[in-house]
């Protein structure tokens, strides 16, 4: 295991993460305390230091376990959890970007981890209500307080978190040097905006569901797709729509390049996300020991050039406007007068 700044920060985290949504049976499908344990111990062997988790992960069980595991060696750890999700359905204030929901969720948070500060505390999701100046404000206070060191935001649109961070920059404030985000071979639709956004501020990208909700890992298929459906709620299948030709497609390139290497398709897909542009992080989720030592042997290969272009081929998604409007070859003729094979762009 190496290890990678955490954007624009000092701080050194492993390059892979490890997430503990999966720690805690509450949900009917999490892994229980011993082999919550066994997943945790795994990752600490291979030279992990970077644990997520988050308030409503198993309804608290998650951050509970967390709190359990690191505690002899809680000074080692880089310790993730976020704030935003409600546990408290009916109540308006228990949930969102808000300061109120930020202190209590926190102040919650530290109690179920047995901790007295969060090395990253995440934003969760965006909730288009909280002005971003009150949320970048009550963050920077907590880091004042110490009770937090660093600050990410997730699951948020790019043009929010540039302005959040442009906010923090004009006013002295801490800002955000991290961003998860969903992102893998069946999900690249954040190459348009955010994936850019975050090189362009330095910021570390940790993708969650780097397995495609474990399309490509072969765990479906086209002919065990009636059979899965079966054994999942409808619900997330509609949510995910994940299980379609295109995903199938992509999943068979997977297994195709993952026979040739001799490693698994899971191996490869997580060794995909790896090689992207930027300082990319992917988090690993794991319900059984076997699982996260499948995951961490993404780091024993690299991908030949070859391989990468074939993956990226079967997977490339379209750019949008204004991106492919100006990658035209007429709107390139305009802005370089013909000569933009001839000008280097280190920035690229």
């Amino acid at each position: 295991m190496r290890y990678k700044l955490l954007g624009k920060s000092g701080l050194r985290v492993s390059e892979l993460c490890l997430g503990t949504m999966t720690f805690g049976e509450e949900l009917g499908w999490g892994a229980s305390k011993d082999e919550s344990k066994k997943i945790y111990d795994r990752f600490l062997e291979a030279g992990g230091n970077f644990i997520d988790t988050a308030n409503l992960y198993t309804k608290g069980t998650s951050e509970k376990y967390v709190g359990e595991f690191i505690a002899p060696e809680r000074e080692r750890i880089v310790l993730a959890t976020k704030y935003t999700m409600t546990m408290q359905k009916g109540d308006p204030n228990a949930g969102g970007n808000h300061r109120k929901n930020m202190v209590q969720t926190l102040e919650a948070s530290l109690k179920r981890l047995k901790t007295d500060y969060i090395d990253l505390y995440w934003l969760h999701a965006w909730d288009f209500m909280t002005p971003v100046e009150e949320v970048m404000r009550a963050l920077d206070d907590m880091v004042c307080a110490g009770k937090i060191l660093y600050i990410g935001i997730s699951d948020t649109p790019a043009w929010i978190v540039a302005q959040a961070n442009t906010l923090a920059e004009l006013r002295g404030w801490t800002r955000f040097v991290a961003l998860q985000i969903e992102y893998s071979l069946v999900q690249r639709t954040p190459e348009r905006d955010l994936l850019p956004m975050a090189r362009a501020f330095d910021m570390a990208v940790t993708p969650w569901a780097v397995l495609g909700g474990g399309v490509l890992s072969g765990k479906y298929n086209k002919n065990k797709q009636k059979e899965s459906a079966s054994k999942t709620s409808r619900l997330n299948l509609q949510k995910s729509k994940r299980l379609n030709d295109r995903n199938f497609a992509i999943a068979d390139k997977v297994q195709e390049v993952a026979q040739e290497i001799g490693c698994t398709a899971s191996q490869v897909a997580i060794n995909w996300a790896r090689r992207q542009k930027g300082l990319i992080i992917p988090i690993l989720g794991a319900r059984t020991e076997s699982q996260i030592k499948d995951n961490l042997g993404c780091l024993e290969f690299e991908l030949t050039e070859e391989q990468v272009q074939r993956l990226d081929k079967v997977s490339v998604i379209e750019s949008g406007f204004p991106h492919d409007f100006l990658a035209s070859d007429v709107i390139q003729e305009i802005l370089y007068g013909g000569v933009r094979h001839l000008i280097d762009n280190h920035r690229i």
